[in-house]
């Protein structure tokens, strides 16, 4: 970006103001003398020059926002041609309860639906399973059929709406579901248009909600990518996630390489179905959370994008330029926010979401700030999303694309994370790739060390929590409303599912049963059946328990 003899005049001129300026200064301050490592090992300096990013090519490295290697953004007007989907997850009690949730978010400018599932249906169990008791609609929507899902999209028109659904090992089921009620509705499959979370690899070492063990896992996801690729193509089949990753304790390059190589490892195995790179790759989406550290998260977010578009040209030769696209939703992080001072976390989310905003997401939710408490209250979620909306129409971020390109800072932020996050993938293709490499235990291991430290920084108040281990309040009363989910739900969603069992077409439930556990030790893709199944009022339980009775069921392995 600068040529040789201005990079070495401004090195000379460095070493002056570092013998004459700097000193001065640093008595005044002398805790900030040095530099030091953030929590991706990275270290950060007091000033950054030309001289830190000397190596950089404008063309190779950022070239123009809409074009290879689109560091600077997917599309060339970004946020100036349409703003980011303003897309809040939500999931609660009874389908509708969540339904009555998603038209309140809807009518106060949210522009996508995204579901939160309850513990029992993200394990496959049915509402009025043993396994469910106590936890049926409490941190997320209890679906248990298609009449759940009937109720929940109750008067959404699917074709006018697109909706995001955080399920993994059910995610066939909950999509074959979605597809019913599309069917019913009169919507053209074509037409559907969402993202079903599906990304089962992450499971296995960050938020662990695994069912089946790692190979049908990958199968299963694998399946929903071939099917939407052939029948749904507006339909985002999977959505690698870094979120859970990251709010497990990972660092910020793990996170960014954990979640690249889970996507390498669907590329792979979906070539193995005799498609083409180009039939997938462009409907692939990602996700990630947004966490403190302002500039590591926006360097993270641009990395990402030129990470991933190397990989699917030089390692996949993908030919066409939306192939190359990392399309990515992000969360603001769960993880950081604090039961202590709750309305602290507005201001955390805040920074958190103009990360993501700065570094390019095409998709974006935003954390209440009672979280840490309980659900969300229509007033706190209303809070988060009126950050967005002031960020988008106050701010001005959304005014010009990326305009913290050519920071020093930030391009040499941007270029050490995937440095950074290139070693680790070269370390994963050692190992043999994604399944050796949970099995081996590599990923549990890094990401409970890093978590390990993380907290033992604000344990020993080198890393200052405010409201937490510096500012706090002694005697602090809790401050806001708290949402309870009313303990009626459990016994009033036991009692419909119950009803639908006793007057379905129990016969045709079998037949469909049956011609499933058929497919699945054919090895077939499992989409159509499913589909299939759900329309006779299959429940997620049953089909659940019949994929287990084929693949078995996954136990933990123990990490020495």
């Amino acid at each position: 970006m600068f040529d040789k003899q201005k990079i070495e005049e401004i090195a000379k001129e460095r070493q002056r103001w570092e013998k004459t300026t700097l000193p001065n200064w640093i008595k005044h301050c002398p805790e900030r003398k040095k530099e030091f490592q953030n929590h991706s090992g990275m270290v950060i300096k007091g000033l950054y020059t030309p001289e830190d990013i000397k190596d950089m090519d404008y063309m190779r490295d950022l070239g123009f926002p809409g074009e290879y290697p689109f560091t600077r953004g997917l599309h060339a007007t970004m946020y100036r041609g349409r703003l980011w989907t303003m897309r809040m997850f939500a999931g609660y009690g009874t389908a509708e309860d969540t339904n009555k949730r998603f038209k309140y978010l809807l009518s106060e400018g949210e522009t996508g639906l995204s579901t939160a599932f309850d513990y029992p249906t993200i394990m496959g169990y049915d509402s009025d399973h043993p396994m469910a008791r106590g936890e049926v609609g409490v941190c997320g929507v209890a679906i248990s059929s298609l009449q759940d899902m009937e109720i929940l999209f109750d008067s959404i028109p699917l074709d006018r709406v697109t909706t995001s659904m955080t399920i993994n090992g059910p995610a066939p089921i909950l999509l074959a579901m979605y597809v019913a009620v599309g069917d019913k509705q009169g919507v053209p499959r074509e037409k559907l248009g969402g993202t079903t979370q599906n990304d089962n690899l992450k499971e296995f070492f960050a938020q662990k909600l695994c069912i089946f063990p790692p190979k049908p896992s990958l199968k299963l996801s694998v399946d929903v990518i071939e099917y939407c690729a052939r029948y749904l193509p507006k339909w985002n089949p999977i959505s690698i996630s870094g979120y859970h990753i990251r709010e497990a304790g990972a660092t910020a390059v793990q996170e960014l390489a954990f979640t690249i190589y889970d996507g390498i490892a669907y590329v792979e195995e979906t070539l193995k179905r005799g498609l083409k790179v180009d039939d997938f790759a462009p409907r692939l989406s990602f996700f990630f959370a947004s966490h403190n550290d302002f500039f590591e998260e926006i360097a993270k977010f641009r990395a990402a994008r030129r990470l991933w578009a190397r990989i699917m040209k030089e390692r996949f030769h993908a030919k066409n330029p939306r192939s190359m696209w990392m399309r990515m939703h992000v969360q603001t992080s769960g993880c950081t926010l604090t039961a202590q001072q709750p309305l602290n976390n507005i201001v955390r989310t805040t920074i958190q979401a103009l990360a993501a905003v700065l570094g390019g997401t095409q998709s974006l939710h935003t954390n209440s700030f009672d979280e840490a408490l309980c659900l969300p209250t229509e007033e706190s979620v209303r809070v988060a999303l009126r950050t967005q909306q002031i960020i988008a129409y106050e701010s001005g971020a959304a005014n010009t694309v990326d305009p913290l390109a050519g920071s020093y800072y930030v391009e040499a932020l941007t270029n050490e994370m995937e440095e950074k996050v290139m070693e680790y993938i070269q370390k994963i293709d050692d190992m043999g790739g994604v399944i050796p490499a949970i099995e081996k235990g590599f990923f549990q291991k890094e990401i409970a060390e890093s978590a390990y430290r993380y907290q033992k920084e604000i344990e020993e108040k080198k890393r200052t929590l405010v409201g937490v281990n510096e500012y706090a309040i002694e005697g602090e009363k809790c401050p806001v409303k708290l949402l309870r989910v009313d303990p009626s739900v459990e016994k009033k969603q036991m009692e419909r599912l119950q009803k639908l069992k006793r007057e379905r077409d129990n016969r045709k439930v079998e037949e469909a049963l049956e011609k499933l556990h058929y497919a699945a030790e054919k090895d077939e893709n499992l989409m159509p059946i499913i589909i299939e199944a759900v329309k006779a009022y299959a429940t997620l339980g049953e089909i659940t328990e019949g994929l287990r009775k084929v693949y078995g069921e996954y136990k933990e392995l123990i990490i020495i």
